[in-house]
């Protein structure tokens, strides 16, 4: 039996970030669609279909930068980490985002009022929290560091103790998928420790459910979840990335693909998962193809690279590196177009194929 060499923490952390990027884009397009129209309209998700066969990024990436970028400026310290974040959550909500998921919205309002981040989160088991655990789990090593980290990132934004579950859940796939421990009996006997105090008890049924399968991914989401695809709710969400993870743990091809194929929220989960397996194989391990097609400026892929060696860089070092930002003359034109851009996909789907 071969055995499989680990990635250096630079190169899994780069390999999430660009991983979550690439699944991303290509899920994007199908967003919110059923799995059966979503290939009536689109076809099959091979190649990036969101404008002229290039890719452009939403929140899921997104949010990762931002939580790698309060990483960065703050060396890891989590004293100030939720401070640095809540402030990235402002800034990025003022230069107009195209997406936004209803309750990070309404903390975001939040926190722009004046609410310190431990008292701006709302009542929500949405998956937006999961977005920013994904690419902790590829930075921070220590379990206690991770899930403190998990916690201030998720609280600022969603309450409902489900969300914090569902989010630590997945940084600590990334993390096992990072360190070659993919196996799901083993994943299972570390989340139900990792878990405990928190309100987890549907979620692990969900995550042995997703385990024990058999079935293809595709299979296993039209039993569950019929006609509507994979919802936003994060145990919903957990449960298909996990089982699609188990299924292909170094195939990152056929867990984005397959996801995508399952209809819903097709960006986020189709993010997550490639974040999770990309934190194993690496660039690498991505098709080159729908690498090199992703064209998101000022976020490019090179920008991505440099913000996830750096973060890495300063958590090792425990010493601040110079923060990486994007340009708000680059960012709000992006804004607007990437809004035009997913305004004629919805003025597209008014017409047939139903």
């Amino acid at each position: 039996m071969s055995v499989r060499t680990l990635l250096s923490k630079r190169d899994a952390a780069v390999g999430c970030l660009l991983g979550m990027a690439v699944g991303d884009a290509l899920g994007l397009p199908y967003e919110s669609l059923s799995a059966r129209r979503a290939a009536r309209i689109l076809g099959p998700p091979d190649r990036h279909r969101l404008i002229f066969g290039r890719g452009m990024v939403s929140d899921d990436t997104e949010h990762a930068c931002m939580t790698l970028q309060a990483l960065l400026s703050t060396a890891g310290g989590l004293d100030a980490f939720e401070r640095v974040l809540a402030g990235n959550l402002r800034r990025w909500l003022l230069l107009l985002p195209a997406g936004c998921g209803l309750a990070t919205g309404r903390a975001v309002i939040k926190l722009l009022m004046g609410f310190p981040p431990h008292h701006s989160g709302v009542y929500s088991a949405g998956n937006g929290p999961a977005m920013r655990s994904t690419i902790l789990g590829a930075v921070i090593d220590d379990p206690e560091q991770l899930r403190s980290a998990v916690r201030m990132a998720t609280r600022m934004t969603h309450t409902d103790p489900k969300a914090e579950a569902g989010a630590l859940t997945i940084a600590l796939a990334v993390r096992s998928s990072r360190l070659g421990e993919s196996s799901p009996e083993g994943f299972l006997r570390l989340v139900r420790v990792q878990l405990a105090g928190l309100e987890s008890t549907e979620l692990l049924q969900r995550i042995v459910s997703a385990a024990n399968s058999s079935e293809s991914t595709i299979e296993y989401a039209a039993r569950r979840w019929p006609g509507r695809g994979i919802s936003g709710y994060i145990l919903d969400t957990v449960e298909a990335v996990l089982h699609a993870w188990f299924q292909n743990p170094l195939d990152y091809g056929s867990a984005v693909t397959s996801l995508i194929r399952c209809g819903g929220d097709t960006d986020t989960t189709a993010a997550i998962a490639g974040g999770i397996i990309g934190a194993a194989v690496g660039l690498q391990g991505i098709p080159p193809d729908w690498l090199h097609a992703l064209h998101d400026w000022p976020r490019t892929n090179a920008w991505m690279e440099s913000l996830a060696e750096s973060a890495v860089a300063a958590v090792e070092s425990r010493s601040r590196q110079r923060v990486l930002r994007l340009p708000v003359c680059g960012v709000l034109p992006r804004n607007l177009l990437f809004l035009a851009i997913v305004l004629g996909h919805g003025f597209r789907r008014l017409f047939p194929p139903y």
